[in-house]
């Protein structure tokens, strides 16, 4: 897995959510706004306080919390 020590998760903020630097901006926001169609700047200019990396750290935590999920088929 990529290091990624911009993805916070802390009970105490946004509920436990993964933030971004311990922010109250979720990776969930972020990720929202790419699948929307914005790129990185209008993220950023969204939100001023973001780098670049915390946007690319968000889609990698993503891809890496759903390449962790396992599908059991169940047969009757």
């Amino acid at each position: 897995m990529a290091k990624l020590d911009r993805i916070t998760v802390d009970p105490r903020v946004c509920l436990g959510q993964p933030t971004i630097r311990r922010m109250r901006i979720t990776v969930s926001v972020i990720l929202k706004m790419v699948a929307a169609g914005k790129s990185v700047h209008e993220i950023i200019d969204a939100y001023p306080e973001l780098e670049p990396e915390d946007i690319h750290q968000s889609l990698q935590y993503a891809a890496w919390v759903v390449s962790d999920q396992l599908h059991v088929s169940q047969t009757a």
